[in-house]
């Protein structure tokens, strides 16, 4: 609840604070006296007494300042989630129960042995390179 007024509050700063700052009257800040040919020897032109529009800027200046810290740090102590208020969905259902599969009395088989693979015999070629007659 106190959030929400802090919030109101600085929502209605930011607008007189626009609304001041458009209110006021310029100090002959016109482009020759960016570059140095105006008559004013200040950066920002004659400096005159503060009148209210500048206290006004001032104040409403420094609160947006400290009300921009305050939502802030404010906001960051929130919920961790965005949706940390809202439930879980319900379980998706179970799937209908089956008959589990009899036991097996019997052991499973073994695999058979194989004997070893027997090296193949070859007999060598004659000398002379010839290739060996048929058996």
């Amino acid at each position: 609840m106190l959030y929400y007024l802090l919030v109101t509050i600085y929502v209605l700063v930011c607008f007189f604070l626009i609304v001041v700052i458009l209110l006021q009257q310029g100090k002959g800040g016109d482009i020759a006296s960016a570059f140095g040919g105006g008559s004013s020897q200040a950066a920002f032109g004659a400096r005159s007494g503060a009148t209210l529009l500048t206290r006004a800027t001032s104040v409403l200046a420094a609160l947006f300042v400290v009300l921009s810290l305050v939502l802030t740090a404010w906001g960051q102590r929130g919920p961790g989630s965005v949706v940390g208020g809202i439930d879980a969905p319900p379980p998706a259902p179970l799937p209908a129960a089956t008959q589990p599969a009899p036991a097996s009395t019997t052991p499973p088989a073994q695999p058979e042995a194989t004997p070893p693979a027997q090296p193949a015999t070859t007999t060598p070629p004659p000398p002379g390179g010839a290739t060996p007659p048929p058996q």
